[in-house]
């Protein structure tokens, strides 16, 4: 029997499927003891505090301040979502999708709208959401708001090293104050009339019922130039570029040529039967809109004068406006069209119909100008029902920018010192605001005027821009002073020597 005993236990020491006695117990294990030993102990200094707070106390709790008492009544604050800002969150990041669109090719494939709609369907459906909008990285918060008030220190730094654009045109002084007001008795108050013009000579027409005066603005003396009879009036002037030739529009037609430096009538031009109340020149060609929607050009050289004939407004024609450099011309007029027509200085034939009709303006568009630095770029503006600038490249048709201005839209200048506009404006404000361009915010707003303003005229050096109302009165504005250092600094250049010489310019 002994020999069994050695083979069983022989058996169980070399057994593997039962825990072995001998030796330190493993790592697990002592884990395992030791987070079971801390559970029981726990839960014994629970069990016996729940009996502590059970059995009542014998002397009550008098001391308890309020402030005590309010914090304990107080709720605790609800934490916000983990996830800082700069680290992903992997519980909304999809990295099967993640996978696929980083794995994923480029494909520059020209499908139709059915075709890219059936793939955007199916991609819904194989995935359960449009792949598109997915992230491959999903951040949990955003970037906390600043405190009211909180100025960043880094801003002094760079205030300090250069001063921007904006700040450093904005300290331009502009006087909201005219320089100098001047009566206009009898002033026709009508919307689709232009009845002042400043010449080249430092002169100012102004278009007073029947008459027509003449102001020096050097001398500041005042001639009258003409006086119709019966039931006429002026309805429009315009000096012809770089001269003394004054054309004058009157309501029942003929248009009269005047010469006012010897104060003479040259002739008349019996283009039209109805009132012409815009007028523009081209060199030698007077372009001339009547009420009857027609334009005609006028070759003032020839006896016979009218060289084409445009008949492309079914209204009256209230801004007429050539482009500087005479390649285009653009009218306005009150059946809310503005059309462009093209054109040369000085040529014998001209198309009949405009190369541009644009139809965006909801009200009759009496205010024109063209820009001085980009002579394809015009500005229009529309009356009460519309309120709106627009800006037209007439290289290409396309309106390249518009603002709304709240009011209606009189006239149009551009300036010849700054990259800047005035726009003269009637019902409601009744005020004159300066544009910057092409960012289009307001530099200024000048007002004094109790009534719509009707025209605007600006002075040969750009400096001052006049404004007629129908309050009867002629407002001058300096707004487009040069500044003096600029001025000096040019003027330095012009009397620099070249090399060719001292003082040879």
């Amino acid at each position: 029997m002994s020999q069994f005993t050695f083979v069983n236990d022989l058996k169980s020491a070399v057994r593997m499927d039962e825990p072995i006695t001998s030796g330190p117990a493993p790592r697990w294990m002592k884990k395992s003891v030791e987070s079971s030993s801390s559970f029981l102990n726990t839960s014994r200094k629970t069990n016996e505090l729940m009996a502590i707070k059970k059995t009542p106390s014998k002397t009550p709790n008098r001391s308890k301040s309020p402030a005590s008492r309010s914090a304990s009544n107080t709720p605790a604050k609800p934490k916000t979502p983990g996830g800082d800002r700069f680290i992903p969150s992997r519980m909304s990041t999809n990295f099967d999708i993640s996978n696929f669109k980083m794995n994923q090719e480029n494909e520059n494939l020209d499908l139709s709208p059915t075709q890219s709609d059936y793939r955007k369907a199916m991609s819904e459906n194989l995935h359960g959401c449009d792949i598109n909008n997915v992230r491959v990285l999903s951040y949990q918060n955003k970037a906390p708001a600043p405190p009211d008030g909180y100025q960043n220190a880094l801003k002094v730094v760079y205030s300090q090293s250069k001063t921007p654009m904006n700040i450093r045109g904005a300290t331009r002084y502009i006087p909201h104050a005219p320089d100098r007001i001047l009566d206009a008795p009898e002033i026709v108050d009508d919307y689709y009339l232009n009845l002042i013009d400043w010449s080249f000579s430092n002169i100012l027409a102004v278009a007073l019922g029947t008459s027509v005066y003449l102001w020096n603005a050097d001398t500041g003396s005042i001639d009258q130039l003409l006086d119709l009879e019966g039931a006429d009036y002026v309805t429009s002037l315009s000096w012809v570029p770089n001269g003394n030739l004054l054309s004058v529009g009157t309501a029942l037609g003929p248009v009269q040529l005047w010469d006012a430096s010897q104060t003479k009538r040259l002739r008349i031009m019996n283009s039209h039967s109805s009132r012409v109340g815009a007028m523009s020149w081209n060199s030698h060609i007077l372009t001339t809109g009547c009420r009857n929607g027609e334009l005609v050009h006028n070759d003032v050289r020839q006896k016979e004068h009218v060289v084409g004939t445009i008949q492309s407004h079914t209204q009256e024609v209230c801004g007429l406006k050539w482009s500087t450099d005479g390649r285009y011309l653009a009218s306005g007029g009150n059946d809310n069209l503005l059309n462009v027509y093209s054109g040369l200085p000085g040529q014998t034939t001209y198309q009949s119909e405009p190369i541009y009709s644009f139809s965006q303006h909801q009200a009759a568009v009496k205010a024109l100008d063209w820009c001085p630095w980009q002579t394809n770029v015009l500005a229009s503006g529309g009356g009460t029902a519309d309120r709106t600038i627009r800006f037209w490249n007439c290289n290409n048709g396309q309106c390249i920018n518009s603002v709304n201005a709240n009011s209606q839209v009189c006239a149009i200048l551009w300036s010849k010192t700054y990259r800047e506009l005035v726009s003269a404006h009637g019902f409601a404000n009744n005020q004159l605001i300066i544009w910057k361009y092409p960012s289009l915010t307001k530099v200024a707003e000048l007002t004094g005027h109790t009534n719509r303003i009707l025209n605007l005229a600006m002075s040969p050096d750009g400096s001052t821009v006049l404004s007629a109302g129908a309050d009867e009165t002629l407002r001058m504005w300096k707004c487009f002073l040069p500044d003096p250092n600029k001025k000096k600094e040019q003027e330095k250049r012009s009397f620099r020597p070249t090399i060719l010489g001292p003082g040879l310019r």
